[in-house]
């Protein structure tokens, strides 16, 4: 008979036990083999029946007497505990077994049946529901098997799967062990223990775990284990190494795999090992629309759009319907820079999909959909389309009234209408006092109109005697804005040694360069952002802060155009990426260039004083004095409507004074 080992906890209590032998008691192995054949028999009969219940009986009868004559032989246990689980008499099995225990509190064969019967009802691994009582009577069972039979391994590995299931990582590292002590390449007992590892934090530690299995054993499930691991430390490009080796094993799941190793590929920013493996995908199945959206995102990233639209054409003839394939059209436009027309796209995909009732799953799509087309607006500056948009976030979903409203102060004081941003954070502040998003965003307000004391004051409050990383990058951030510099330092000092990740950390070191370079301490600011650097080289937002900094110091040009460059490859269409192209440009005399790119900056970017500034820089190069005057009136409006916190009263005066030169010069100018 096929075993049928049905629902599992992490799929594996259908793993053969390796028993430890007791006492020797008495066996009649003649008698065991007769009752177990006759048991066998039935338990067939009963699967081909329906679990017919005289069959079942009888097979249950029999595996009992099988058991009585061998009580050695563990498989008699496992084959009657699977019986009960295929007939759902899961109460008779715990009934039978704790009938035995009144008699024996040590037979390993009653706590056997127990074990399963309670981790057979832990829970269904497809609802992801937990029964924590019959969690922990199971554990209480193999507990108290391993105590009995200490050599069995197979028990203490199931111990340590229930351990890790109930989150205790301590006692599911020293069961693993256990079973490493006796067999250290024990391939259940390394991925388990790395997976504790990883819940742990310790994603190092168990990578080299799971190195050691697949150089030792490469199956396939150590092969995907090891690349799982990759794959949470981000070094997708090791994990594509390893999924191409699991791909020589043959694996049944080849697509899935190759699919993923894609992927990785993809975030390896690998396009051309990701493309060579989709395109392969659609050759095999034409039909694969997945597949067509993949390469035409890749080729959206390299800015092909006629490749990039052919084959997002191709995945919307076979799923015309599908959201996410109607939303690569949002991006590609996008990119092309056709912002009206990416927001119809968008728009209309909201319109087709709206209902009357949204289950969990098309909600949270939904309000992601808002949340991108608010954005368009925003960035497309209008900001009164993009306020309407985010408050629908709070119709959809009263419980993100905070988060609605949080965007809409961002959005009025991104448009530097700090009286509406006041007005909303008042009446946020209100409603919604505890909300912690809220709070620091109003803090960030508070700090733009100069009242930086009151944020940090509420800020600290935030603390409340705790350690809190995003607390102190906030406070940084409010105490840049009061530009307190030896406090914004102590900030981000204290929220750097909070930072448990690389990603973390990057983000202190971005913000203590941008500081340095405030001070105008350039080579500090440098360091910090090479930091950032030395572990995301692809950084675009440190490539572009070094290079604007090279530019405005007026050094190292070549170098700068070159980071700048690399920057716009990731990001081509930032309007401070193109502002700065624009500035080390006009440094260089490529005054027609910078124009170019200096008209796209503002474009992106219209209410930035400084754009408008090295605008007129360049316009006055070119001779055109009078469109420089208009430029450097613009930027003097702009510096007008900042906030208080913006305001660079050095910059101001310089502004000033260049546009009363280039006064001076026009009317020299009309006089001869």
């Amino acid at each position: 008979m096929r075993k049928a080992l049905l629902i599992t906890i992490l799929g594996v209590i259908g793993v053969p036990f390796s028993w430890a032998q007791q006492a020797a008691p008495k066996v009649d192995k003649a008698s065991a083999y007769y009752h177990y054949a006759l048991g066998h028999m039935y338990a067939e009969q009963a699967s081909m029946y329906g679990n017919r219940g005289d069959f079942v009986n009888k097979a249950i009868e029999n595996y009992k007497e099988a058991i009585k004559a061998d009580p050695t032989t563990a498989m008699l246990s496992e084959e009657l505990s699977d019986l009960y689980i295929q007939a759902g008499r899961l109460r008779d099995a715990q009934n039978d077994a704790e009938e035995i225990l009144k008699q024996n509190p040590n037979d390993l064969n009653a706590h056997r049946l127990l074990a399963r019967i309670f981790t057979r009802m832990v829970g269904d691994g497809r609802s992801g529901k937990v029964d924590e009582n019959m969690l922990r009577k199971a554990i209480e069972q193999y507990q108290k098997i391993t105590s009995l039979a200490p050599r069995d391994l197979s028990a203490w590995l199931m111990l340590a799967r229930l351990y890790k299931a109930s989150d205790n990582s301590v006692d599911a590292e020293k069961a693993y062990k256990k079973v490493l002590d006796a067999e250290p390449d024990n391939e259940d007992a390394l991925t388990g223990l790395a997976l504790v590892y990883s819940d742990l934090g310790d994603t190092p530690r168990a990578t080299e775990l799971l190195k050691k299995l697949a150089d030792k054993s490469p199956s396939a499930r150590s092969l995907g284990a090891l690349a799982a691991a990759y794959e949470q430390m981000r070094d997708f490009k090791s994990a594509a190494g390893v999924l191409a080796k699991l791909l020589a094993t043959n694996p049944p799941n080849e697509r899935e795999v190759k699919r993923t190793m894609a992927q990785d590929l993809l975030l390896a920013q690998d396009y051309a090992g990701a493309l060579a493996v989709y395109e392969q995908l659609v050759k095999d199945d034409p039909a694969d629309a997945q597949s067509y959206l993949r390469i035409s995102q890749i080729h959206r990233q390299e800015r092909d759009f006629t490749k990039a639209r052919e084959a997002s054409d191709k995945a919307k003839v076979l799923q015309p319907n599908s959201v996410e394939v109607r939303y690569n059209e949002v991006n590609i436009l996008e990119a092309e820079d056709k912002l009206d027309e990416a927001t119809g796209v968008l728009k209309d995909i909201l319109s087709t999909t709206a209902k009357r009732n949204y289950n969990p799953s098309e909600r949270a799509n939904r309000v992601a959909l808002l949340e991108r087309l608010a954005a368009l607006y925003r960035g497309h500056d209008q900001t009164e389309l993009a306020v309407e948009t985010y408050r629908q976030l709070a119709d959809l979903d009263p419980a993100l009234g905070p988060r609605s409203a949080a965007e809409v102060i961002e959005t009025y004081r991104n448009a530097k209408e700090f009286g509406k941003a006041q007005q909303e954070a008042e009446a946020a502040s209100k409603k919604y006092a505890d909300d912690r998003v809220l709070r620091v965003t109003r803090n960030t307000l508070l700090a733009d109109m100069g009242k930086t004391e009151d944020a940090a004051s509420d800020l600290k409050k935030m603390l409340g005697g705790k350690e809190d990383r995003e607390v102190y990058t906030s406070l940084a951030s409010v105490y840049e804005k009061g530009q307190r510099w030896d406090d914004m330092a102590k900030a981000l000092d204290a929220a750097e040694k909070l930072s448990e990740s690389n990603e973390e950390k990057e983000g202190v070191w971005f913000m203590r360069g941008a500081m340095f370079e405030r001070r105008k301490r350039l080579d500090q600011a440098e360091v910090e952002f090479r930091k950032v650097l030395k572990f995301s080289p692809e950084s675009a937002g440190a490539m572009n802060y070094i290079g604007y900094m090279l530019a405005d110091a007026n050094i190292r040009l070549e170098e700068s155009l070159g980071l700048i460059n690399k920057a716009l490859e990731h990001d081509p269409g930032n309007g401070a990426y193109l502002d700065s192209l624009g500035w080390v440009q006009y440094r260089l005399g490529r005054l027609d260039d910078a124009a170019k790119n200096l008209q796209k900056a503002l474009e992106k970017t219209p209410r930035d004083p400084t754009v408008h500034d090295h605008m007129a820089e360049v316009l006055v190069k070119q001779s055109k004095v009078k469109e420089a005057v208009a430029q450097w009136e613009v930027s003097l409006k702009e510096w007008a409507t900042s906030s208080p916190a913006e305001m660079r009263p050095d910059e101001i005066a310089q502004v000033k004074k260049k546009l009363e030169a280039a006064k001076t010069r026009l009317a020299r100018e009309a006089r001869q």
